[in-house]
């Protein structure tokens, strides 16, 4: 009887020890996966999300972006909750999150993510003018003349007629041929002086005679 009692006693401490370390070791592990920051990066912003921290010590996060701060030490109790505009950057950027538990340092985090270039729309195609933008043949002026614009044969001068021809020497050019308009001019001068002569001629016998 005293050997089975000392048993019951021997295995009711073995349960009852078993029992405090399973008690134990879930009162440790609830506060470390309780504690584990949740945040994430994009192109512009940045997300926090802290949840279910001890509110009875002092917690503290920072965020900086390539070293320069982004959001500086800020204190915070059992929750922490911020979403944050990143600065325009033409390269990949490096945000750094630190969270710094009041209850231990094993609670506490220091993680990096990187943030990519947002990319820009490129400009729309200029539009091309349609079909029926452009000007048919049939609404240009046209440049030849119609054919009743065209004068008619019988309006213009003909060119084929010769011109008359104008004589530009002088008559007295021209060979005598006893023909000319003078003959009888010249025949009368003759006749007068012919004339005057036989008078001189006869006055002056008449004198002689006289004397």
């Amino acid at each position: 009887m005293k050997v089975s009692t000392r048993a019951w006693k021997r295995s009711g401490v073995l349960i009852a020890g078993a029992a405090v370390g399973f008690v134990g070791i879930g009162v440790c592990a609830t506060p470390a996966s309780a504690h584990t920051p949740t945040w994430t990066v994009t192109c512009s912003d940045v997300t926090v999300d802290l949840k279910a921290y001890s509110d009875k010590v002092t917690n503290t996060v920072t965020i900086t972006v390539d070293g320069k701060d982004l959001l500086p030490t800020k204190e915070f109790g059992k929750e922490f909750h911020e979403e944050l505009t990143l600065p325009e950057h033409s390269k990949e950027a490096q945000v750094r999150l630190i969270v710094k538990a009041g209850d231990g340092d094993r609670f506490s985090a220091d993680e990096t993510k990187t943030s990519p270039v947002c990319e820009t729309e490129s400009p729309a195609p200029s539009e091309t003018p349609k079909p029926s933008d452009t000007p048919t043949p049939s609404d240009t002026p046209s440049e030849t003349p119609k054919p009743s614009e065209t004068p008619s044969e019988s309006e213009t001068p003909s060119s084929a007629a010769p011109a008359p021809e104008t004589s530009t020497s002088p008559q007295g050019d021209l060979a005598e041929t006893g023909s000319s308009s003078a003959t009888p001019v010249i025949a009368g001068a003759a006749a007068a002086v012919v004339l005057a002569g036989g008078g001189i001629l006869v006055a002056t016998r008449k004198r002689r005679a006289n004397g």
